[in-house]
């Protein structure tokens, strides 16, 4: 079995228990070989509320920073939207490294989950 066909197995079993509203909306996180992307997710009306990558980012650093920086600026964006509180949807990844970095920035930066 192939590393991606894991991952959508592990999601669809995550996405099975994880929901969105609008008021608590769905902090989804997709990992590629060089970006991080975070968004926020109504999964009620089917919109995105916010969302943040590190596509944009200039600087020369490491993709862990990179990442913590994507947490911090989708918290950012949330909180612009007047939303405080989100539930945590991995997409199927380990909680670890670039994954984790990004959920710990957020909750620095004024999220719960």
């Amino acid at each position: 079995m192939a590393n991606t066909d894991r991952r959508i197995r592990i999601k669809a079993h995550i996405r099975h228990k994880v929901s969105g509203t609008a008021q608590k909306p769905r902090l989804t996180v997709f990992r590629s070989n060089t970006q991080i992307y975070a968004q926020l997710i109504d999964d009620v009306q089917g919109k995105t509320l916010a969302s943040a990558s590190s596509l944009g980012i200039k600087d020369k650093m490491t993709k862990t920073e990179q990442a913590a920086k994507v947490g911090a600026l989708v918290a950012k964006a949330a909180q612009e939207a007047g939303i405080t509180e989100v539930v945590f949807d991995r997409n199927g990844y380990l909680y670890h490294g670039r994954v984790k970095q990004l959920a710990d920035a957020a909750r620095e930066a004024g999220l719960k989950f």
